[in-house]
């Protein structure tokens, strides 16, 4: 398709070989900070400044008068140049934002439940709800794993600062599954070091939409923010990172597959993302979806971050932990199995 990046999907195998043993990932790729920068789509033209760039940064959650405070302190520039806050886009303009670091927030302890799979004096392993934010920010200042860690535990690490104390990783508010945060600054360093090498373990499960033919693959595409809707990502050529996700069929039933993914890569939203390019969108999944109606009953997308394997940064001894699928995924799977 021209103008549209070259999709890369290599699979491997029949339909009834067994799935390949997990392989590491990196941890979440995301913007705190730094600029950003994207080129106007023609979709865009005519927009204001202030409302395109409130819209294009929409994940941050900052506001349209946060951003139009930045555009007159000169963090906003269109084609290199400053503009206004009433000033005109256009189609093919380089809009760049040098984004403010973000001011520290106080985090409160929250008395709210955690399943803990695990604890000692270094780690923490939780199995995340679905709907839970990982790290306050704007617009989720409490009620999020920080909040309920600093009323659980009392001591976090502080390599990442007040915001995020402990965090060494994160998995989206919409996913379920395990998540380790760091006790103590030696824990943190030796498990962020784990990320960075590529040598965690982590295995996620997603039901996802119509029969994957394969029984193991990779796509191999990169991912950056979609030019039609800047809160959303896509596979693009422009403004992107390399990302690489694993899967493997687990089980099949006509129109759902049950998949095993491993993350080469962990670039924000990449598993949804990656579904949705190969046709085959995450059940649920409010954003990538794109099938209303056809949820399962299921309150939220089928993705679940189901293990979690690291070495003890004081023990070196090595860790893997599992948690079960959310009750309502376990639901619609029985549903197909029984229907």
């Amino acid at each position: 398709m021209t103008n549209e990046p070259m999709k890369k999907a290599v699979f491997d195998g029949s339909g009834d070989e067994e799935a390949p043993d997990a392989l590491a990932i990196d941890a979440s790729d995301e913007e705190e900070g730094g600029r950003i920068v994207w080129t106007v789509g023609p979709d865009q033209a005519g927009e204001r400044a202030d409302k395109h760039v409130t819209e294009a940064l929409a994940d941050l959650s900052v506001s349209r008068s946060q951003v139009q405070d930045w555009i007159r302190s000169g963090a906003v520039t269109i084609n290199g140049q400053s503009c206004k806050p009433n000033g005109k886009v256009a189609a093919g303009d380089e809009l760049a934002v040098d984004v403010p670091e973000a001011e520290p927030l106080e985090s409160l302890p929250e008395d709210i439940p955690l399943n803990v799979v695990y604890e000692d004096a270094d780690v923490i392993v939780i199995d995340k709800p679905r709907g839970m934010v990982v790290h306050p920010a704007v617009g989720h200042a409490s009620g999020t794993v920080v909040n309920a860690l600093l009323y659980h535990c009392r001591d976090l690490s502080g390599i990442n600062g007040t915001m995020r104390p402990g965090i060494v990783h994160r998995i989206d508010k919409d996913t379920s599954g395990l998540l380790m945060a760091a006790k103590n600054d030696l824990a943190h360093a030796s498990l962020a070091e784990q990320f960075k090498e590529h040598s965690v373990l982590r295995r996620y499960y997603a039901l996802v939409y119509g029969n994957v033919p394969h029984a193991k693959g990779t796509v191999d595409a990169p991912i950056g923010r979609d030019k039609n809707d800047r809160k959303m990502f896509a596979v693009t050529d422009k403004g992107s990172k390399r990302a690489v996700t694993h899967f493997a069929v687990l089980e099949r039933f006509d129109d759902y597959t049950l998949l095993e993914l491993r993350l080469e890569t962990g670039r924000t939203h990449q598993i949804r993302v990656h579904m949705k390019y190969i046709g085959h969108p995450i059940v649920g999944d409010p954003m990538y979806g794109g099938r209303a109606g056809r949820t399962l009953g299921m309150q939220g997308q089928a993705l679940h971050a189901g293990v979690l394997g690291f070495v003890h940064p004081r023990t070196g001894e090595t860790l893997e932990f599992s948690a079960p699928l959310p009750d309502d995924m376990e639901q619609a799977l029985h549903s197909l199995r029984t229907r």
